[in-house]
């Protein structure tokens, strides 16, 4: 008897943490794809300057990192927009994942960019993007953060061993400071 009653008693605690952990698991779906749908209109408001569509989607706190280390706030990257200072016209997103903390979630992302920069010069290339979007207490999602990195072309093992041979030449023959 004492056996049956310990084993009612580990059921109906069991079968409600299961419950839950399925809950969980379902909304983390959820949100996921709430994430990846504001990804994308992220990606086409980029594509046609859509102006009230990324004012929307930026938090008013928002920072950006530009891949010259240029940190901008949301006012700038609208007039940058408005004034089509940097202009995209390829953006292909790839190798998307996203990782949640919390009322944050982080994306991280490669893209494929064809475009034109600040001074009309070419834009071409492989970024790597990071994304920080930030629950609001009001329900939405806001991009809060953004950073992009330039993603170099593949380096040969010859001339990686050969930088790595002169940055260790560079270290050993500079003179100490004060000399």
């Amino acid at each position: 008897m004492r056996a049956s009653v310990l084993l009612m008693t580990a059921l109906a605690i069991a079968l409600p943490m299961q419950a839950f952990a399925a809950q969980k698991q379902h909304h983390k779906r959820e949100t996921r794809e709430v994430i990846i749908g504001l990804e994308q209109q992220w990606r086409q408001a980029q594509l046609a300057d859509d102006v009230p569509a990324m004012d929307k989607l930026l938090s008013d706190d928002y920072l950006g990192i530009t891949a010259s280390g240029d940190v901008i706030t949301k006012a700038q990257q609208l007039d940058r927009m408005r004034d089509k200072h940097f202009v995209i016209t390829t953006l292909e997103i790839s190798d998307i994942k996203v990782k949640f903390i919390g009322q944050i979630a982080i994306v991280n992302s490669q893209a494929k960019v064809e475009g034109t920069n600040d001074d009309d010069r070419p834009l071409n290339g492989s970024f790597r993007y990071t994304r920080v979007y930030q629950h609001l207490p009001t329900g939405v999602w806001k991009i809060t953060s953004f950073e992009v990195t330039r993603i170099r072309g593949p380096r040969t093992a010859e001339a990686s061993h050969q930088q790595d041979d002169n940055s260790s030449a560079r270290m050993v023959s500079s003179p100490a400071p004060g000399h």
